[in-house]
């Protein structure tokens, strides 16, 4: 578990690519790493990953495999890019965002940045399958960042967030570019209530088809017993 407050960046020193696996050397920010074991998990830009070996101090490696590459961005890295790192959170953390899971539902792009005074504004493309799950003031995780969305139109495809100079400061955002691709983890509370209602509406429209089915091939058969209906 994450609470999304990112914790701040690690460099990536070194990549091994095999079949079906990348390997990761992260270079962790100073005191990142104080106990971090071999089977920790770290967020590493939103995405759950488990220590695999410590190298060297202030370093950390992780396997990533395929399915994980192909759903989001770590399979476009390369060595000398920096990422939002997060340790997973204690039973007594401060929870300062929303809890995340590090599993990341959907990759996104940074369709516009706006930079009004002493703010940073990013316009984030979503692809229809998560539109839905769109709410102004809702919660969203991008990059393993906790951040409110303050404007949504779900039916155009965005969601805008305003990011202040702290945490442009403690994240990758200040260097992100239009187009670039982002990582994205609904939040569970809102998916969950997004999914049952429609899951309800579902079954009962069918219901309602299926009783309406019903009294039209009825109709014909009930009329032919009794022709005075017709009358």
């Amino acid at each position: 578990m994450f609470t999304g407050i990112v914790q701040g960046l690690a460099q990536v020193a070194h990549i091994s690519d095999r079949p079906g696996l990348r390997s990761l050397v992260l270079a962790l920010p100073a005191g990142f790493d104080a106990g971090l074991a071999i089977g920790a998990s770290v967020a590493c830009d939103g995405v759950c990953l488990t220590v695999t070996a410590r190298p060297a101090p202030d370093r950390a490696s992780f396997d990533i495999v395929q399915q994980t590459l192909g759903l989001t961005t770590l399979g476009a890295l390369r060595p000398g890019e920096v990422v939002n790192v997060e340790r997973s959170a204690s039973a007594a953390a401060e929870v300062g965002g929303h809890v995340l899971s590090g599993h990341v539902d959907a990759l996104a792009s940074l369709l516009a940045i706006h930079q009004p005074e002493n703010n940073h504004v990013l316009r984030i493309a979503v692809p229809p399958s998560h539109r839905r799950y769109l709410f102004a003031k809702g919660f969203i995780a991008v990059n393993g960042a906790s951040l409110t969305m303050a404007e949504v139109d779900a039916q155009a495809g965005w969601f805008e967030v305003w990011l202040i100079p702290e945490t442009l400061r403690m994240t990758t955002f200040g260097a992100k570019r239009v187009g670039d691709a982002l990582n994205l983890e609904i939040e569970r509370g809102t998916q969950v209530i997004v999914d049952t209602v429609r899951a309800l509406l579902d079954e009962r429209l069918d219901a309602m088809l299926d009783q309406r089915l019903e009294a039209i091939q009825r109709g014909p058969v009930a009329q032919a017993a009794n022709p005075a209906s017709n009358s």
